[in-house]
């Protein structure tokens, strides 16, 4: 089983003409019913290597039923999710299409949309990065199952990463009263109509998109379930910026800031791939588990 090795040289006009590109497979067929399950004992509360996600937002049993399940950092928690998420081919990928020097892991989202849950408000993923710089993020967004308009999938809106990058609106993630109202905002402030293109794939396609790229997704008004294995990544030379931890996110990743630097320690922020050839050490030793 493994990762698709996705042409950048491909994927790059999109991203930087659209600040996104759309892939229709990123992952083997082999791979999907496995996470599927991965996701299933996840969400109630498992975790195979005894070490608990960063975010646990939604767990069976004492959370909203209407709300999208969010998980993040399951890589902690399950090593089918890591072999996926810590890729180097991904990271590459990612790399490449940002323009980095390499690419570090900050964050994986299980994200699972069952039949009627609730939309997931339209943000900008770089938004909430105040406490590391560069303040920047590319994103890879891996479906395990067949999206479309119907079942919530995630949209973008066609070249909004070009709109400008301060004063956004409050952005609220989930389930808001309505969710494209800060997009919508942001664009009349742009003095666009927003092109609103949603993803539709088969499962184990995807996309990548840039961190100002504005996106979120409806509700899921269909009956079939709509899984989504999601990498965030950083450039391999980010850092911490201290005066941003208090905020977007923050105040939950930088506890694990060094008292006396602003190192980004690879214990908790892999480097998954280098041009120079660095990768995170003990990575290339995860096995697949099934």
């Amino acid at each position: 089983m493994d990762v698709v090795d996705p042409d950048t040289s491909l994927l790059a006009t999109g991203f930087h003409t659209d600040g996104f590109a759309v892939v229709d497979r990123l992952v083997s067929p082999e791979l999907i019913d496995p996470l599927r399950e991965r996701f299933e004992r996840l969400f109630r509360g498992g975790f195979e290597t005894g070490v608990p996600p960063d975010e646990i937002n939604w767990q069976e049993g004492l959370a909203d039923p209407t709300l999208t399940r969010q998980i993040c950092n399951a890589w902690k928690a399950d090593r089918l999710v890591a072999t996926v998420v810590l890729s180097a081919r991904l990271g590459e990928s990612l790399a490449r299409l940002a323009g980095w020097p390499g690419a570090r892991i900050i964050q994986d989202n299980l994200l699972w949309k069952p039949p009627g849950a609730r939309s997931v408000g339209f943000h900008r993923d770089n938004a909430y990065l105040a406490w590391y710089r560069p303040q920047q993020m590319a994103t890879c967004w891996i479906a395990l199952d067949q999206t479309s308009s119907e079942t919530g999938t995630v949209s973008f809106v066609q070249g909004s990463h070009r709109w400008a990058t301060d004063g956004d609106p409050a952005m609220e993630f989930h389930a808001p009263a309505d969710y494209r109202a800060p997009m919508e905002e942001a664009a009349a402030a742009e003095g666009v109509r927003p092109e609103i293109v949603p993803v539709e794939v088969p499962a184990g396609g995807g996309s990548f998109h840039h961190g100002w790229t504005w996106h979120g997704s409806d509700v899921n008004r269909s009956n079939v379930h709509r899984r989504v294995l999601v990498l965030h990544c950083a450039s391999s030379e980010a850092r911490f910026h201290r005066p941003g931890f208090g905020v977007g996110n923050g105040p939950i990743y930088s506890r694990y800031a060094h008292s006396d630097d602003d190192v980004m320690d690879e214990a908790h922020f892999p480097v998954l791939w280098t041009a120079s050839g660095h990768r995170t050490s003990g990575l290339d030793s995860l096995t697949d588990p099934l």
